[in-house]
């Protein structure tokens, strides 16, 4: 550590500043101290060697007593480097999104970067607005916008800042990409709940016009396909990644006949909404039905039953976005284009069950308007349940 008292010129030795109000030391102020040029504290902290050790060593100890802070608006004008990452996100709630900001954070720290962060909400124009805010204030950005509306606003930004895409709909040359193997996980959940007996298995889908969503009902598509399952329009049921769109999604799934033995959830949140109120509709999972999802949140392993889903490496999409941009652009070179795909893997818990057994089966056969007596008596539970969620069809 550096002896500050030494240091400082003898005209300052046991002074304070000279007013408790909040005074703010300039870089004019620390070299009049110092006894140096303007010059020579600004080359200090812009890293150059053409300073001598000890120069150097006097000057930062007068900028420690005197609490300077340099200006970094104005230093990234002399080395236009704001050593700062831009983070633009369709959306900062949740734990998916929370993890892919800690994976950034981390990597960037580690390259001597900060980072800046903003939601987009997934639009094409508040995305150029973001984005030219950030102009001057950082030195390039990580983006995800997988919605089909953002190609025209991902080329615009592409010509301003050096990018790296998260999940885009696209590769291409202007930036380097990493995306989850969306495709590939969904494949795999269907073609387990397949292994297990299921034909009639049910999927809640994603928004439209999100790449997640369309690249896992096309593997689910696929799964089934391949593999004898029912593929029936009816099975597919739009949600939107949220909790509320998964619970709603229940009532319909309980109208259908015959029905279905399993649910596929395009994320885990959705997953969590449709055990809700299966719960509430008195259907025991994975007994009756098997809920799967898609991202393994933390919360998925506490849940009762514990979550049967595809687990995406979110800490790790976000650090890796990171070591794509600083090893393409965080070094000065000419940057080259990566376009990397993160694996995704199957955690097996409780919600899927085991091969289903042959009461489980004709119990999904029996039809809605039935025998009366005890074939009918989760039926009050599932009117109910359509009465809470205020949707039309409910049962006799």
């Amino acid at each position: 550590m550096v002896d500050l008292q030494p240091r400082v010129p003898q005209e300052t030795r046991g002074a304070a500043p000279a007013s408790t109000e909040c005074v703010v030391a300039t870089i004019r102020d620390v070299a009049r101290v110092a006894g140096v040029s303007i010059a020579t504290v600004s080359r200090i902290y812009n890293g150059s060697s053409r300073v001598s050790k000890e120069t150097s060593e006097r000057v930062l100890a007068v900028a420690a007593w005197m609490d300077y802070w340099p200006n970094s608006a104005a230093r990234s004008l002399t080395t236009s480097r704001t050593h700062t990452l831009g983070v633009l996100l369709p959306d900062l709630y949740g734990e998916f999104y929370s993890e892919i900001i800690r994976g950034i954070d981390h990597a960037a720290r580690r390259e001597e970067f900060q980072i800046l962060v903003s939601s987009s909400h997934a639009d094409g124009a508040a995305l150029v607005s973001v984005a030219r805010s950030l102009r001057g204030r950082v030195d390039g950005l990580i983006v995800m916008a997988p919605d089909e509306g953002s190609a025209a606003a991902i080329g615009q930004i592409t010509r301003k800042f050096p990018v790296v895409l998260i999940n885009p709909r696209f590769n291409g040359d202007l930036c380097s990409t990493i995306s989850i193997a969306n495709y590939d996980g969904a494949h795999a959940m269907v073609r387990h709940l397949l292994g297990l007996g299921h034909r009639r298995i049910a999927m809640l889908k994603g928004p439209a016009g999100n790449v997640d969503a369309e690249e896992r009902l096309r593997g689910y598509r696929a799964a089934l396909s391949e593999g004898g399952g029912e593929l029936l329009p009816a099975l597919e049921l739009q949600g939107d990644f949220t909790e509320s769109s998964g619970y709603r999604c229940a009532a319909d799934l309980l109208r259908y006949h015959p029905r279905s033995t399993a649910v596929f959830a395009a994320n885990d949140y959705m997953a969590v909404g449709l055990l809700s109120a299966l719960g509430e509709a008195g259907l025991n999972v994975p007994g009756e039905m098997a809920v799967t999802g898609f991202d393994d949140i933390a919360v998925a392993r506490y849940l009762r039953p514990p979550l049967t889903t595809v687990r995406v490496n979110a800490y790790e999409l976000g650090e890796r976005a990171v070591r794509q941009w600083a090893a393409s652009n965080g070094n000065g070179a000419p940057a080259s284009r990566g376009h990397e795909v993160l694996p995704t893997s199957l955690v097996v818990r409780g919600s899927c069950g085991a091969a289903l057994s042959a009461a489980t089966e004709e119990k999904s056969r029996r039809p809605r308007g039935g025998a009366r007596g005890p074939e009918r008596r989760g039926r009050p539970k599932d009117a109910a349940l359509h009465q809470r969620l205020q949707l039309p069809g409910a049962p006799e």
